[in-house]
C-alpha cells in the first residue's frame, strides 16, 4: 500500500522552486549581459556607418554647391558685360554690381584699360559698397591671397581662374572665381568671392565632423548613450537585488513584499510581484503539506490500532489447531506493521518536503557534521565487528538547511550498515573539489544488480528481503518502506547536487554524492 498525499509528490519540485529563481536570475543577468554586448557593438557600429554615408552625401553636395557658385559667377559675368562695354560712368557699376550681390557674395569689379596702363588694375566698383579705406584693405586681402597676380593671366588668356583660401577670423573657406571681360577699352575683371558657410551649411574646407550638424548628433548620440547606460545598470541594479532578496529568503530572512520593495525599475514591477507572491506561496505550500502530514496520519492511525486490537482478541480466541487461521493472522499482523511503517515514513515525507521550503540555508560545515553522525554509530558498528574508514577534509562548507543535508546521508550510511556482512568494512570520504564537496561511502555488501542500479533511488524501491521469508528472520525491528534512498536523492536534488551509486569491483556498493560548495561572495 503506497500513501501519496498530493502535497507530498510534488514536495521536491517545490522545494528546488527558489533555486530555479536564482538559475533563473542568474541566466536572465548573462543573457541580459550579452543582449547588452551586442547592443554596444551595434551602437557602437552605427554611427560609423551612418557617417561615412552622411559624408559621402555632405561630399557631393559640396560638388554641386561649388558648380553652382562658379556658374552663377560666369552668369554675373556675362550679365555684366554689356553694361561694363558701353557705361562711362564708373560710379553707376556699383548699382549694377548691387543688383547681383546676396548674403554670402562679395563682388568687385576691376578693370585694365588697353593702353597707357601699363598692366595696371584700378578698382572700380563693389557690392557691398565700400569706402575708401575698405577698399585698401580688399585690395590688400586679394594681394595676400594671391589673386591679383592672377588678373593679368586671366586677362592675357581670356580664362576664368578658380581660388580657395581661409578667411581670417571665421576660419572658413572662401571660394573666389576670377572672370575676364574683355572689351573694346580695356580687360574687365569681375572677382566673385562666397563664403562657402552661407551655402547650404556645407563643410567646403573643413572636415565633416567639425560641421555643426555632426556635433549636435554627437552630442545627441552621446546623451542617449548615457541614458541606454544608465537604463542598463539600473536593470542589472534590480537583478543583483532580486538574487540577494532570493539569496535571503532561502536562508530564511524573509521579509513582505521583499522583491517590490527593492525593485527600482518600473518596467519590471510585475515580474517583482510574481516573485513575491511565488515566496508566499511556498510557504502556504509548506504549511499545507504540514497540516495535510498530521491530519494523514492521525486518520490512518486511528483504524489501523482499532484493527490491531481486534486482531489481538481474535488470535486469543483461536483454537491451537487452527493453522491456517493462526497463519492468517500473522499475515494481518505483518501488514499491519507493514502499514504503520508506511504512515510514519509517509509523516516524515510530508515534513521533510516542507522542510525543503521553508528550512533556511546557511553555511554548513559538513565536516563537522558528518563526523558527528558518524559518532552517532559507534555502538552499532562495533556489536556487528564493522571497521569504520574514514578520510575527512577539513572545512568543507555548504550552503543547506542542516537537518535535510543529516537526513540525506543518515539514509545512505543506515543503507550501507544494513548490507554490511559481519568483520568488513565501510568506507566513508569526503573530499574538497574545486566549487564541489564529493561524499563516497562504499560498504562490502552483496550490492546490485546492474539492471536495478537506476532503480534504487524509486521511491518505494527495497532490495531487502521481506521479513519472515525464510532468508530474513521475523524480528520486532519494523520493515523497510523503501523511502530512505529516495529521500536522499529527493534531498541532495534540491540543494544542487548529484547523487549516484555503482557496484565496486571488488565487492560491494559505491554510493556518490556530489554538492556544490558555499559562494564564498553573496550574489
Amino acid at each position: 500500500m503506497k500513501i501519496s498525499p498530493p502535497s507530498a509528490t510534488g514536495g521536491a519540485d517545490r522545494g528546488r522552486a527558489l533555486s530555479s529563481v536564482v538559475e533563473f536570475l542568474r541566466r536572465l543577468s548573462h543573457s541580459l549581459i550579452i543582449k547588452l554586448c551586442a547592443l554596444v557593438g551595434i551602437f557602437v557600429a552605427l554611427p560609423i556607418v551612418l557617417y561615412g554615408q552622411f559624408e559621402s552625401a555632405d561630399r557631393q553636395t559640396r560638388a554641386l554647391v561649388t558648380s553652382a557658385l562658379q556658374n552663377r559667377s560666369w552668369l554675373i559675368a556675362q550679365a555684366l558685360q554689356p553694361v561694363v562695354g558701353t557705361s562711362d560712368n564708373f560710379s553707376a557699376l556699383n548699382d549694377q554690381l548691387a543688383k547681383f550681390a546676396q548674403k554670402g557674395t562679395a563682388l568687385q569689379l576691376m578693370f585694365q584699360p588697353k593702353e597707357g596702363s601699363d598692366g595696371k588694375f584700378y578698382f572700380i566698383a563693389s557690392a557691398p559698397h565700400a569706402s575708401p579705406e575698405e577698399i585698401a584693405s580688399r585690395l590688400d586681402s586679394l594681394t595676400r591671397h594671391n589673386i591679383l597676380p592672377q588678373l593679368s593671366r586671366t586677362c592675357t588668356w581670356d580664362s576664368p581662374v578658380e581660388l580657395r583660401y581661409v578667411a581670417a577670423g571665421s576660419g572658413e573657406q572662401v571660394l573666389t572665381s576670377v572672370i575676364p571681360i574683355t572689351t573694346a577699352s580695356g580687360c574687365w575683371v569681375l572677382i566673385s568671392s562666397h563664403d562657402t558657410a552661407e551655402y547650404l551649411d556645407t563643410a567646403i574646407g573643413r572636415p565633416y565632423w567639425q560641421t555643426r550638424e555632426v556635433r549636435m548628433a554627437a552630442l545627441i548620440y552621446m546623451g542617449m548613450a548615457a541614458l541606454a547606460i544608465l537604463l542598463a545598470l539600473g536593470v542589472r541594479r534590480s537583478m543583483r537585488h532580486f538574487r540577494e532578496t532570493v539569496r535571503q529568503t532561502i536562508d530564511g530572512r524573509i521579509e513582505p513584499d521583499s522583491f517590490s520593495q527593492r525593485n527600482v525599475i518600473p518596467e519590471l514591477a510585475s515580474v517583482a510581484a510574481d516573485f513575491d507572491r511565488l515566496v508566499f506561496a511556498l510557504h502556504d505550500s509548506a504549511q499545507t503539506i504540514r497540516e495535510s502530514a498530521e491530519n494523514n496520519a492521525h486518520s490512518f492511525k486511528g483504524p489501523v490500532a482499532t484493527i490491531q486490537a481486534a486482531l489481538e482478541t481474535l488470535k486469543r480466541n483461536l483454537p491451537d489447531e487452527a493453522a491456517k487461521a493462526h497463519r492468517a493472522t500473522d499475515m494481518i499482523g505483518s501488514a499491519l506493521d507493514r502499514l504503520r511503517t508506511l504512515i510514519s515514513a509517509a509523516q516524515r515525507l510530508d515534513n521533510n518536503a516542507a522542510d525543503l521550503l521553508e528550512a533556511p540555508r546557511i553555511p554548513v560545515n559538513l565536516s563537522l557534521q558528518l563526523a558527528e553522525l558518524l559518532l552517532e554509530y559507534r555502538a552499532t558498528l562495533s556489536e556487528r565487528g564493522i571497521v569504520l574508514a574514514l578520510h575527512i577534509d577539513e572545512d568543507v562548507i555548504i550552503s543547506a538547511a542542516k537537518n535535510i543535508v543529516q537526513v540525506a546521508i543518515e539514509n545512505i550510511v543506515e543503507n550501507a550498515i544494513g548490507f554490511a556482512p559481519s568483520r568488513s568494512t565501510i568506507t566513508v570520504r569526503l573530499l574538497k573539489r574545486q566549487s564541489s564537496a564529493e561524499l563516497f561511502v562504499e560498504d562490502e555488501g552483496p550490492g546490485i544488480e546492474t539492471a536495478m542500479i537506476e532503480r534504487v533511488f524509486d521511491r518505494y524501491v527495497s532490495l531487502r528481503a521481506p521479513q519472515g521469508s525464510g532468508l530474513v528472520p521475523a524480528t520486532a525491528e519494523p520493515p523497510h518502506s523503501g523511502l530512505g534512498l529516495w529521500i536522499s536523492r529527493r534531498n541532495i536534488e534540491a540543494l544542487g547536487g548529484h547523487i549516484s551509486a555503482s557496484n565496486r569491483v571488488t565487492g560491494g556498493l559505491a554510493v556518490l554524492i556530489i554538492l556544490p560548495l558555499a559562494e564564498v561572495a553573496p550574489y
